[in-house]
């Protein structure tokens, strides 16, 4: 297991590379100088001189590049065009308030998605598979910043229930959440259901049923835990889309979270927090791919048994030298 985590580290560095290469073109070559942005239209020609030598956005692309790559192996992502602070503490201030809408929109994805699905697939061609079946087409189909607006008029405007922006009480999570959980939880409903209905008809379901097991127990300690491991990935991607998605939920809702500081730092080609941004993105969702892929071996025993075989393999070896 070990020698398994190690290499999907090392499969984290060239991804990482190729992210900030990519980012990092396109921060250069899009139309606009950073200055024009940053220092307006009341600057003089020396202001913006200044700006460029201070910043190093005089060298030639490939000398920014590698200079880049150099202090970010350092930790050093560089400093924010606008506020002079480091690229470091700018993401790390506004990350704990993008995980915290992430974790409680996957917890709705989650709940919703799996209930729903196993209802459609244990209830298939009826009335509730129907029903449910049109929900989930309804969250993939409706784009965040439409159901965003809608529950704020339903429920903040109207009704008066929960505040429409901001992030400091649990009331500012609500809306949100279910806006971003919502369409996740169509996926995973989905997944769920093509899942629950594969494992369903397999001869140990059968079996189960044969030897008076309750319905209950047949769908959930037997289907459930064998149809689980393609939701577990579903919910791990869409929860490592939520730490960078939820970037227009944060502009609907005026909150101050990662999404939204990014998209503020693109608008004035802010290139350190564009950057340092995405780059973060990346290696968070590269490092929940990596706890899935750890928890398949904790669900799946058949998983499992891959990496102990070597392992057993060695110690029989060894003993079978002992003996001799």
């Amino acid at each position: 297991m070990l020698k398994f985590i190690g290499k999907r580290i090392l499969m984290m560095v060239p991804v990482m590379l190729g992210v900030v290469l990519l980012v990092f073109s396109m921060m250069y070559f899009s139309p606009g100088k950073p200055e024009d942005y940053i220092l307006g239209d009341m600057a003089t020609v020396e202001d913006k001189a200044r700006f460029r030598a201070e910043n190093g956005l005089n060298d030639p692309f490939i000398i920014q590049y590698f200079n880049y790559i150099r202090k970010a192996l350092t930790g050093d992502l560089g400093i924010s065009y606008t506020t002079k602070q480091p690229v470091v503490t700018e993401i790390m201030s506004r990350f704990p308030t993008t995980f915290q809408l992430a974790f409680f929109s996957t917890l709705i994805a989650v709940a919703l998605g799996i209930v729903t699905g196993i209802v459609s697939a244990v209830k298939q061609y009826t009335v509730w598979d129907n029903i449910c079946r049109v929900l989930a087409m309804i969250g993939v189909s409706m784009p965040n910043f439409w159901q965003g607006l809608l529950l704020i008029i339903l429920f903040s405007v109207v009704l008066k229930w929960f505040p429409s922006s901001g992030f400091s009480s649990w009331k500012h999570v609500v809306l949100p959440a279910l806006t971003i959980g919502t369409s996740s939880a169509a996926a995973v409903m989905r997944m769920t259901r093509s899942s629950m209905l594969e494992a369903i008809r397999q001869d140990y379901v059968r079996t189960a049923r044969s030897k008076g097991q309750s319905e209950v127990k047949v769908v959930w300690h037997h289907a459930f835990r064998n149809a689980i491991i393609p939701v577990m990935t579903v919910v791990g991607v869409n929860f490592g889309k939520m730490l960078g998605g939820a970037a227009i939920s944060e502009v609907v809702f005026a909150i101050p979270g990662l999404g939204n500081l990014i998209i503020g730092a693109i608008k004035v080609k802010n290139a350190p927090l564009v950057q340092g941004g995405i780059m973060f993105i990346a290696l968070a969702m590269s490092v929940v791919n990596l706890i899935v892929d750890v928890l398949y071996a904790y669900v799946d025993p058949r998983i499992r048994s891959q990496y102990l075989k070597p392992r057993r393999s060695r110690l029989g070896r060894k003993s079978a030298k002992g003996g001799a």
